[in-house]
C-alpha cells in the first residue's frame, strides 16, 4: 500500500504560514504589542520616550485605520475583525502580507509537493488570504474575551477611586496605568481624549460600538445619565460591576454546560475530512475507480453543501446568548 504525506505536508504548510505571519508582527511593533506584557503598549511608548500627545496619536490612528478601509476589495473580509483585534498593520501592510505569504506557500508548496501549477496557484493563495484571516480572527477573539474579563475589576477600581474623591477621568487614568493591556491602553486613550477635551460618555461609547461589547455600551449610558441627571456615579458603577461580574459568570455557566455539544459538533464537522484525509494518505487511489463516473462530482458537491448545512446548524444550537 503506497503512502501519501501531502495532506501532512499542506497542514504543516498552513501552520508555518500563521507562525510567519506572528513572528513578522512581533518583530516589527515588538513584545509589548502581543498582550502577555506585564506594561500596557501605551505605558510601554510613554516610557520610552514618547510624548503623550503623540502616543495618543499613534494609538488612535492604529484603532480607526481598520474602519475607514472596508471599501477596499478582499479587505472587507478582515476589517471587523483587524479592527476588533487592533492589529497595527495597516491595511495596505496587510494586504502585502497576504501576497507576501501567498508566495511563500508557493515556494515550499514547488519544493515539498508535486501539485500541478494550478493546484499550487490555489492553494497558496488560499493559504496567505486564509492563514491572514485565522491569524487575525484568532487575535481577535483573544482580545475581546480579556477585555470582557478585565472589565469587572477596572469598574471596581473606578469605583474605589471615586470613593475617595478623585472626579471620574482621573480615575479611568489612574485604573489605565494599573491594568494590563488590552483594556489597560483602551482607558488611557480614553482619558488622553477627555484631558484634550472629548467627552469621556461619547469615548466610552466609540470604544463600545468599535468593539462591539454590550457591558461596555452599559458603562457609556450609566457615565452618560450621570453626567445629564446628576446622582452617585460611585454606587452606580458598583451595581454595574456587579451585573457584569454576574453576566459573566453567567456566560461561564452556560459555555461549561453547552461544551460537550460544541465539541461533538465540532467532532461530528471535522470528522469526514479528517477521514478523507486519512484515506487518501493510507490509500491514494481509494476513489479512482469511481472518479471516472459522471455522478462523482455532483455527489461531492452534495456533500460539501451538506457539511456546511451541518457547520451553520450545529453553531445555532451551541450559540446562547447571554
Amino acid at each position: 500500500m503506497d503512502l501519501s504525506i501531502e495532506p501532512l505536508i499542506y497542514i504543516g504548510i498552513f501552520i508555518g504560514v500563521i507562525m510567519l505571519v506572528e513572528g513578522v508582527y512581533l518583530m516589527v511593533f515588538g513584545k509589548s504589542i502581543s498582550l502577555n506584557s506585564r506594561v500596557n503598549r501605551r505605558l510601554d511608548l510613554i516610557n520610552k520616550g514618547g510624548n503623550r500627545e503623540d502616543v495618543l496619536a499613534k494609538l488612535r490612528k492604529e484603532l480607526d485605520q481598520h474602519t475607514g478601509s472596508k471599501t477596499i476589495p478582499l479587505y472587507t473580509l478582515i476589517a471587523s475583525k483587524a479592527q476588533k483585534a487592533n492589529i497595527a498593520f495597516t491595511p495596505p501592510q496587510l494586504l502585502l502580507v497576504m501576497l507576501g505569504l501567498t508566495i511563500a506557500a508557493f515556494v515550499m508548496l514547488t519544493m515539498a509537493t508535486g501539485a500541478s501549477l494550478p493546484i499550487r496557484a490555489l492553494i497558496s493563495v488560499g493559504m496567505g488570504v486564509g492563514g491572514v484571516y485565522f491569524w487575525i480572527n484568532s487575535k481577535a477573539k483573544k482580545r475581546i474575551a480579556m477585555i470582557e474579563e478585565q472589565l469587572p475589576d477596572a469598574v471596581e477600581l473606578m469605583v474605589r477611586s471615586l470613593r475617595v474623591g478623585h472626579p471620574f477621568v482621573s480615575a479611568i487614568n489612574t485604573v489605565s496605568k494599573e491594568m494590563a493591556d488590552p483594556l489597560g491602553s483602551e482607558l488611557g486613550i480614553i482619558a488622553d481624549e477627555a484631558a484634550y477635551g472629548r467627552d469621556v460618555a461619547d469615548a466610552i461609547e466609540s470604544m463600545a460600538e468599535r468593539l462591539d461589547l454590550q457591558d461596555l455600551r452599559f458603562l457609556a449610558v450609566a457615565v452618560g445619565i450621570q453626567q445629564k441627571s446628576g446622582g452617585n456615579l460611585a454606587e452606580i458603577l458598583s451595581g454595574l460591576a456587579r451585573v457584569i461580574r454576574s453576566r459573566f459568570k453567567l456566560f461561564r455557566k452556560v459555555k461549561a454546560i453547552t461544551a460537550e455539544a460544541k465539541w461533538s459538533g465540532m467532532f461530528l464537522s471535522i470528522f469526514p475530512l479528517l477521514a478523507l484525509i486519512g484515506i487518501n494518505v493510507m490509500q491514494p487511489d481509494y476513489y479512482e475507480d469511481v472518479m471516472e463516473s459522471a455522478a462523482f462530482i455532483p455527489a461531492a458537491a452534495v456533500v460539501a453543501v451538506m457539511l456546511g448545512v451541518n457547520v451553520i446548524v450545529m453553531r445555532m444550537m451551541v450559540n446562547i446568548k447571554v
